[in-house]
């Protein structure tokens, strides 16, 4: 096997281990969510160089001898290039509402740890405009049931979430916060409900804002049309 070859295999088992790695440290909380996530980066990068690698190793010294590095880059680039065209699709922003005129606001959470040093006031404008451009379909879930029973059927419904921690419940205001974490990186996004009174019955609004990162790649906006659709 050509010096080249034997590169494009090392590099190869390096990237997998760090494509694999990251997900699987940061889901059993070995790593935290961001790390685990740069870590799954790092080794999507270098599935690019292996292919790369690989390529130059199959020309140099026939495609047996490079194999194993070049199937290993093509593989995990063909996966990472997929993820990160679904995130390419959404805007980059970490902060979704279903009302962007008078957000929900979040009571509790600026009250924990994580949150102590964070602005958790809604980011304004700028975040309103790129949530139209990219999620123009997201809205308030208007009911015809009365405020109090809704929010009743929404602390019902938050509960049976099991990735869902509730950490305010207020009856008199109608409004539950809690945090969401996600399955793989175990990221952890803080969400608020609201169930406002109308003529026709009750209207609820929503907000879900990511911890880490500056983009969120539809977790947030997911979330919301996820619950609403357990409403409907």
């Amino acid at each position: 096997m050509s010096s080249v070859s034997n590169w494009a295999a090392r590099l190869g088992a390096v990237a997998a281990a760090a494509f694999v790695g990251g997900p699987l440290l940061a889901h059993l909380q070995v790593l935290s969510a961001l790390h685990g996530f740069v870590l799954f980066g790092v080794g999507g990068l270098l599935s690019l160089v292996t292919t790369i690698v690989g390529l130059v190793g199959a020309f140099r010294g026939g495609f047996s001898a490079a194999r194993a590095g070049l199937v290993t880059g093509l593989v995990l680039t063909a996966v990472f290039i997929l993820s990160a065209a679904r995130s390419g699709n959404v805007p980059r922003i970490n902060d979704i509402t279903t009302d962007v005129s008078n957000p929900p606001k979040f009571v509790h959470a600026q009250t924990l740890e994580a949150n102590r040093s964070r602005d958790m006031s809604y980011p304004g404008e700028s975040f309103a405009q790129q949530q139209q451009a990219g999620y123009p379909n997201l809205a308030p879930l208007r009911l015809a049931a009365p405020p109090d029973d809704v929010f009743k059927r929404i602390e019902t419904v938050a509960r049976q979430h099991h990735d869902w921690q509730l950490t305010r419940v207020d009856p008199s205001t109608r409004t539950l916060e809690g945090i969401a974490t996600t399955f793989l990186f175990r990221f952890q996004d803080d969400f608020v409900v609201e169930v406002r009174s109308e003529e026709s019955g009750s209207v609820v609004q929503m907000r879900s804002k990511s911890r880490d990162g500056k983009g969120d790649v539809g977790a947030n906006a997911a979330r919301i049309e996820a619950l609403f659709a357990e409403l409907r």
